[in-house]
C-alpha cells in the first residue's frame, strides 16, 4: 500500500458524497432556465430533475453488489468515470431526451457512490471512530449541496449558464479519479479474497500502528472472511433479517419526513412567504451554510452518544419545527410575523435533520450487515432510499395542490413521529462495536455457529 495519510484516505474516501450533492442540489437552480431555453411543460421539468433519482435506483441496484466480487476502490473509480461523462453530456445537451439520458447516466454515478461509500468508509475506519468516519459522507453531501447553490447564483446571470452549472461538476468527479488510484482497497475485501498481508498493512495504516488493536481487528476479520460470499438468499434470510429491517426502515422513514421535498422546496417556500427571488436564492445559501455547520458537529460528535438516541432526538425536532411550519404557512398571508417563524421552523427542521437522520442512515445501513453480503445489504437499502426519494418528489407537487403547505408538512410531521416506534422497537444499538462483533450477535441470535466468533457486547 502506497504511504498515505489516514485524513488523505477519509476525505477522497467521501468525495463521492461531494458529487452526490452536487448533483442533486444544482439541478433546484439550473431547471429555471433549461425550462425557458428548451421550452419545457410541468411533466418535463418533472423528469429532468427525477431523472437522476432514476438512475441512482439502477446505479445502486447494479455497482453495490458488484463491489462484494471486484472490490470497493475499483468501483469507486468507475463511479469518478460516469460522474466525469454525465457532467459533461448534461452540460453539452442539445435537447430533452439527451439531458435526460446524462442526467439518468448522472444518476447511476449517484446510486453508485450511495451504495459504496458508506461501506467503504465503515471498512476502513476502527471501531471507536467509525461514526465519525461514515458520517463524512453526510458532510460532503451536504458541501456538495452548498457548493451547487453557490454555483447557481453565480452563473445565474448568464444566458448559458445552467449548462455551466451542470458541467462543473466534471471538476470534482475528475479529482476523485485520482485520488481514487492512491487509495487503498478496504481490509475486509482484501480478507475476503485471501490478501491478509495487504489487509494487515491497510489496517495498520488506518489504526496508526496500534498492533493491539491490528491484532485483534485482524483476528475477528479472518473469522468473517471465512464464511461465503452470500448473495439474494442469504439477504433475506433469518440472520440478516434484522439488519434488512434497520436498512430499509431507515432508508424509508429517511425520506418520508419530509427532508428532500423540504430541502428543494426551500426557495419556493421563501418567495411564497414574501422573500423576493434573489433574496430566496441567498436564504438558499444560508440555508446550505447552516447545513454544513451543522452536519460538522453531528460528524464531531456521532460516537460520543448512542446511533437510536440521535435519531430519536431528531424525529421529536424535526416533527415539532414542521407543526409549527405548517401553523406559520398558514397565516403567512397577512402576517409578517408568521412568515418569519415558518422560515425559522423550516431551519431549525434543517438543523435537526442534518444533525441526525442525514448522517445516521447513511452510517448504520453501512455497519448492519454481515460481511459476505455488505454490499448487497446496503445497495438494497440505498435501492430502496433513492426509490423513497423519487416517489416523494415525483408525488410532492400533487400532494401540495391538493392539501395545501400548511396541512401536507403537517402529515410528513406525523411521520417523524411514527419513526420513534419503528427505531425503540426494530433498531439495535451500534456504537462503539467492531462490524465482526455486530456481525456475531446476528448469528449468535439467529442460532448459528458463531464460536469462532468474539460477541462483546456493550
Amino acid at each position: 500500500m502506497h504511504k498515505v495519510s489516514t485524513g488523505f484516505v477519509y476525505f477522497f474516501g467521501a468525495l463521492g458524497g461531494l458529487l452526490f450533492g452536487y448533483d442533486t442540489g444544482v439541478i433546484s437552480g439550473a431547471i429555471l432556465f433549461i425550462q425557458k431555453q428548451m421550452h419545457l411543460g410541468s411533466w418535463e421539468q418533472g423528469w429532468v430533475v427525477s431523472a437522476v433519482l432514476l438512475g441512482a435506483i439502477l446505479g445502486a441496484a447494479i455497482i453495490g453488489p458488484s463491489s462484494d466480487r471486484y472490490g470497493r476502490r475499483k468501483l469507486l473509480l468507475l463511479s469518478a468515470i460516469i460522474f466525469f461523462i454525465g457532467a459533461l453530456g448534461s452540460a453539452f445537451s442539445p435537447e430533452f431526451w439527451t439531458l435526460i439520458l446524462s442526467r439518468v447516466i448522472l444518476g447511476t454515478a449517484v446510486g453508485a457512490a450511495s451504495a459504496l461509500i458508506p461501506t467503504y468508509l465503515a471498512e476502513l475506519a476502527p471501531a471507536d471512530k467509525r461514526g465519525t468516519v461514515s458520517s463524512l459522507f453526510q458532510l460532503m453531501v451536504m458541501t456538495g449541496i452548498l457548493l451547487a447553490y453557490v454555483t447557481n447564483l453565480s452563473f445565474s446571470g448568464i444566458y448559458t449558464g445552467w449548462r455551466w452549472m451542470l458541467g462543473f461538476a466534471a471538476v470534482p468527479a475528475a479529482l476523485l479519479f485520482l485520488g481514487g488510484l492512491i487509495l487503498p482497497e478496504s481490509p475486509r475485501f482484501l480478507a475476503k479474497s485471501g490478501h491478509m498481508d495487504q489487509a494487515r498493512e491497510v489496517l495498520e495504516t488506518m489504526n496508526k500502528h496500534d498492533e493491539v488493536a491490528v491484532n485483534k481487528e485482524i483476528t475477528e476479520i479472518e473469522a468473517s472472511a471465512k464464511i461465503v460470499s452470500g448473495g439474494w438468499n442469504e439477504l433475506f434470510s433469518k440472520m440478516v433479517h434484522p439488519s434488512l429491517v434497520i436498512g430499509v426502515g431507515l432508508a424509508i422513514f429517511q425520506q418520508v419526513m419530509g427532508c428532500n421535498t423540504v430541502l428543494y422546496y426551500a426557495p419556493t417556500i421563501f418567495t411564497d412567504v414574501g422573500f423576493g427571488v434573489h433574496a430566496a436564492l441567498l436564504a438558499h445559501i444560508g440555508i446550505g451554510v447552516f447545513n454544513v455547520v451543522v452536519t460538522a458537529i453531528a460528524v464531531a460528535i456521532m460516537d460520543k452518544f448512542d446511533r437510536k438516541k440521535m435519531l430519536n432526538i431528531g424525529a421529536v425536532g424535526m416533527g415539532i419545527s414542521l407543526f409549527v411550519m405548517s401553523l406559520g404557512m398558514k397565516f403567512s398571508g397577512g402576517s409578517h410575523v408568521a412568515a418569519i417563524i415558518s422560515v425559522l421552523a423550516l431551519t431549525i427542521y434543517i438543523a435537526f435533520f442534518s444533525a441526525t437522520w442525514g448522517p445516521v442512515m447513511w452510517v448504520m445501513i453501512g455497519e448492519v450487515f454481515p460481511l459476505n453480503i455488505r454490499g448487497l445489504g446496503n445497495s438494497f437499502a440505498s435501492v430502496i432510499n433513492w426509490t423513497a426519494n423519487m416517489i416523494v418528489s415525483l408525488t410532492f407537487p400533487y400532494l401540495l395542490d391538493y392539501f395545501g403547505t400548511g396541512s401536507l408538512f403537517i402529515g410528513y410531521g406525523v411521520l417523524c413521529f411514527a419513526s420513534i416506534w419503528f427505531v425503540q422497537k426494530k433498531v439495535f444499538e451500534t456504537r462503539g462495536r467492531s462490524l465482526e462483533d455486530i456481525e456475531a450477535t446476528l448469528r449468535t441470535k439467529a442460532g448459528e455457529d458463531a464460536d469462532d466468533l468474539v460477541v462483546t457486547e456493550k
